[in-house]
């Protein structure tokens, strides 16, 4: 399965050309990706934090007064990280597509962390290696 947030694009996305800026994208994936894992739910002094991004921007995307979307869905799976690949695109093309690498993170003891058996099983919820290349594509 997939997640597919509706991202708003805001005037202050845009570039002197009127195009959303390069550096605004990781914005979008971070709000993606934080719709996304509010699905399930909260746990006390847990979180999670980022150990690497990789986008690949293909084509511009224009500002608009209405939302792109971003379909995101879980790549990799291992004791301790997991890999969010996303695309943000329309119904006919693709802008970018990219992949985070998330560390679950305990706040109280400042330390990365192993997955939980229930996030464990939310992530292979939205697991789909079919498409594990689409953000080195």
């Amino acid at each position: 399965m997939r997640h597919i947030y509706r991202c708003p694009l805001r005037w202050s996305d845009m570039d002197a050309y009127g195009h959303v800026n390069n550096a605004i994208f990781l914005r979008y994936l971070e709000e993606a990706r934080i719709d996304f894992l509010s699905l399930r739910g909260k746990e006390s002094r847990q979180g999670s934090v980022v150990a690497r991004h990789e986008i690949d921007y293909k084509r511009q995307l224009v500002h608009r007064p209405e939302p792109v979307d971003i379909e995101l869905w879980v790549t990799e799976i291992r004791a301790a990280s997991f890999t969010v690949t996303y695309e943000v695109k329309d119904a006919d093309q693709v802008y970018v597509r990219a992949s985070t690498v998330v560390v679950p993170f305990d706040f109280e003891t400042e330390r990365p962390r192993r997955i939980t058996p229930g996030e464990r099983e939310f992530l292979e919820g939205y697991r789909d290696d079919a498409e594990e290349g689409a953000a080195a594509a």
